[in-house]
Formats: C-alpha cells, sequence, structure tokens
C-alpha cells in the first residue's frame, strides 16, 4: 500500500526492539526485564520476495479462517499448534513444518512476540472504491504511516463494525508482521481500500449517500453533533500534522472529541476507537 511495500522482517525488528526497551525500563525495581533474553539478540531475515510474515496466535487464527489468504508456509510450536486447536496439521491447505522457537526467531528476529507461530503469505490484494460493500460505516485515513496506529485502528474498526478501511496508495504502511499483530486478526475481517486521491473518494462517498466527517482537535463542533444521516465515513489525519488541507475542505463536516482535561488530543488510534463507538451509537439509534 506505500513505498514501504519492500520492508520486512527489519522493520518488524526495529519497532518490537522499541517495545522491548519500553518494558525493560519499566521493570519493577530489582525485577527481572518481562521478556530475558537467551543469547545474543537475533535480527532475523527479509521474507521471501512477494510474501509477507505474519505471526502471533490471533494473527495466525484468522488467517488459516480468510478463505481469501494464501499461506504458503506455516511453522509452528508444538504448544502453539495446540493454543490453535490444530488437530491434524496435515489437514492444512499448505506446508507444515513443527519447529522450536528458536526457528521462527532466526526469520522473525528474536524481539518479535510471535507466540510460536508464524506464516509466509501472500499479502492481501487491496479493493478498490468501486467494490465498496453495502456498509453504513467505513473508516477513512488520511496519511497515518505507523503500522502500529494502522493495526490497532483496524482492531477497533472490525469490533465496531466497520465495513472497509480506505487508505492513500501512498503514505500508508505496507501489510506486515507489525500492522497485523497489533490489529490481531482484524486484517482478515474487512476490506482494505485503496485510492490515488483521498479528495476524489470522498467525494465519491459523498455521491453514495456518505457523511464524512474530519477529526480535528480544534473542529468547530463535537462530533456527536455532526454525525447525521445513515451512512458515515470517519477521516483521520497522521499523527502530528493531522488532516490535509485539501481534506479539511472536502469533508462534510470537521468535528472535535470533547475533552475537558488539559490535554486536548489524543493518539490517531484512541481517537479512531472513540470516534467508532460514537458513530456506532448514532447508527444503530437511526435505524
Amino acid at each position: 500500500m506505500s513505498d514501504e511495500k519492500k520492508s520486512g522482517t527489519p522493520k518488524d525488528s526495529h519497532y518490537a526492539r522499541l517495545r522491548r526497551t519500553h518494558r525493560d525500563q519499566n521493570a519493577p525495581a530489582g525485577g527481572a526485564p518481562a521478556r530475558p533474553r537467551k543469547g545474543p539478540p537475533i535480527e532475523g531475515e527479509a521474507p521471501p520476495e512477494g510474501l509477507v510474515r505474519l505471526y502471533g496466535l490471533h494473527t495466525v487464527r484468522a488467517a488459516l479462517d480468510n478463505p481469501r489468504r494464501r499461506i504458503t508456509r506455516l511453522l509452528v510450536t508444538k504448544n502453539a499448534l495446540d493454543r490453535l486447536g490444530i488437530a491434524d496439521p496435515g489437514a492444512l491447505p499448505c506446508p507444515v513444518e513443527i519447529v522450536e522457537p528458536r526457528a521462527i526467531d532466526r526469520l522473525l528476529g528474536s524481539d518479535a512476540v510471535h507466540q510460536g507461530v508464524m506464516i509466509e503469505a501472500k499479502p492481501l490484494k487491496p479493493k478498490t472504491l468501486s467494490a465498496l460493500s453495502d456498509t453504513p460505516l467505513v473508516l477513512v485515513l488520511d496519511q497515518v504511516t505507523d503500522p502500529h496506529n494502522v493495526g490497532a485502528i483496524l482492531r477497533s474498526a472490525v469490533a465496531f463494525g466497520a465495513g472497509a478501511l480506505v487508505t492513500t496508495s501512498r503514505h500508508s504502511p505496507a501489510e506486515s508482521g507489525v500492522l497485523a499483530k497489533a490489529a490481531s486478526g482484524a486484517l482478515e475481517h474487512i476490506d482494505m481500500i485503496e485510492v490515488k486521491n483521498l479528495a476524489a473518494a470522498l467525494d465519491e462517498l459523498h455521491a453514495a449517500g456518505f457523511e464524512t466527517v474530519g477529526l480535528d482537535s480544534e473542529g468547530p463542533a463535537v462530533l456527536e453533533a455532526t454525525l447525521s444521516g445513515g451512512r458515515l465515513a470517519l477521516v483521520l489525519g497522521a499523527e502530528g500534522k493531522g488532516l490535509r488541507q485539501k481534506t479539511r475542505e472536502t469533508v462534510t463536516a470537521l468535528a472535535r472529541l470533547e475533552m475537558p482535561g488539559p490535554i486536548r488530543s489524543l493518539n490517531v488510534s484512541n481517537a479512531a476507537a472513540i470516534s467508532l463507538y460514537a458513530a456506532r451509537r448514532h447508527l444503530d439509534g437511526s435505524r
């Protein structure tokens, strides 16, 4: 979905290493780090050309259950195999290798929290806006690039019944193990729609009957007051810079989350979860 398509395990390892450092720095005084390392760190390897490596129990279970996902290889420990509920590995539509955790570490890097399971698979092909289903709720991201944030947003979008996540072809993170792990299986349950021109895509959504609401910490109205109609598209901007000017000019309304405390803005994934909750309440009440 972006210029980052060729990034793989090294990027996953980078973000995982940051998480490990945070955990170790915040360990109880006098206590051991959350995940004591045995031996030197392992950097991991890039996945084969055209494939992604996805890992973690929820992520892999959802991928195995998704008929659209083309899996070429599954590496799993005996313990993880039991936790996935796989009684007969031979019945799976891909080669299965029963391995020790270190074998997965060597591929992903020792900092990846893989829980004993990893797949190599083809990335899911993004859809076009013309393939949007008859859903009343979609989420639109205006150049949100952090894979952790996008993964967390996907998880919230699926939890609140959004039918699609719309992103731009550029300045959006490629499908990766980090993104999929943060999504905790949600990547397999929602349509990913990719557009070249976000303003034009918003106009298409307007033509399809959607009210488009852009989230802005300085928006002139509170979010709940801007929600109307039976189809909603929530639009969120990147960390720091927020919505681009053209996006701000194109949405139906700009809205803010009402926050009485001294902090006036939230992480984009948290803002997405709150706005999705409000949108779902509106849609359920308008039926």
